[in-house]
């Protein structure tokens, strides 16, 4: 089995952050979603999945490190032949040359070959748990916000139904218990973690549980007030603007953002692209009651 390091093409000092990244640029590449009927794209996506496997999980990459299990995630035996640990330790007079060899003791000797997992392999069975599969889901700003249910295709062909809750956020990791690599023996199946990346929205925006979104009015719904329909993640609702708003203004809706929070709307004024004889008639001659003068914050007199 390949490398893990070189099936990512990390370097073997690499960060986590490091091997997440290269696993996140190489899955999105070769993911058999997008390479429908390419077998050599659905090989690639499983060796850079198993890669990913074993350098994410800690434990994993330094026992693989220390050479105590291979890239596949299976226990290798010591490098010098095992049963001379029994021959040479004080009491292991058994494994001398000529001496019997005991059946009662394929436990102790098998537990020796594979790190020493008492009853994880005896002389008729191994047991272990299958690995975590690692894939990738991209899914619509909506649906993360709103939940949602979709459908992964497996290397294999197979099919996984993903439940993605509500409020799901860019690069969390859900766990769907036992739907993993297949157990060794009687061992159980490990579990699949889906890594979630997020479509940016046209015009909503998140932070934590509240949306913005940047709404352009007209110049008499800012100066006279009006009532308009505005788009939320629930979808449209009517808003109030009220009379005299200035551009920049933000206004809250309440309980329109993700699991209870707000929507925050902010009022652009949009002026008409084509000309407007009344309007600049009216302002050539318009003096207001109320000076003012927009950028005197900055300066200006």
């Amino acid at each position: 089995m390949d490398d893990p390091y070189e099936t990512l093409g990390v370097k073997r000092d690499a960060s986590a952050d490091e091997i997440r990244s290269a696993y996140r640029k190489l899955a999105k590449l070769h993911h058999p979603d997008l390479n429908p009927g390419k077998k050599e794209a659905e090989d690639r996506f499983k060796s850079i999945s198993a890669a990913y496997d074993l350098l994410s999980d800690k434990d994993k990459r330094a026992r693989f490190d220390r050479g105590e299990i291979d890239a596949s995630g299976a226990e290798k035996p010591p490098e010098r032949s095992f049963y001379r640990d029994f021959g040479d330790a004080p009491g292991g007079g058994k494994y001398r040359a000529g001496a019997g060899f005991d059946p009662d003791d394929l436990s102790s000797i098998f537990g020796q070959a594979f790190g020493g997992r008492a009853g994880g392999f005896t002389s008729r069975e191994f047991n272990m748990r299958g690995g975590d599969a690692r894939y990738a889901l991209r899914v619509s700003f909506l649906d993360a916000a709103n939940g949602a249910k979709r459908r992964i295709t497996l290397p294999d062909g197979n099919a996984l139904d993903v439940t993605i809750p509500a409020g799901v956020q860019p690069g969390q990791i859900l766990r769907l218990s036992g739907k993993g690599m297949p157990g060794f023996g009687d061992g159980p199946p490990g579990d699949a973690l889906i890594e979630i990346d997020v479509e940016p929205h046209a015009y909503f925006r998140r932070e934590g549980r509240d949306i913005h979104l940047e709404l352009p009015v007209t110049l008499q719904e800012a100066v006279l007030g009006a009532k308009v329909e505005v788009p939320t993640i629930g979808g449209a609702v009517s808003l109030k603007i009220p009379p005299n708003s200035t551009g920049g203004a933000k206004l809250r809706l309440k309980g329109k953002g993700v699991a209870g929070g707000d929507q925050y709307v902010e009022l652009k004024i949009a002026l008409p692209t084509d000309s407007e004889p009344e309007l600049e008639s009216f302002l050539k001659t318009w003096t207001p009651h109320h000076a003012f003068n927009p950028r005197k914050h900055m300066g200006g007199k």
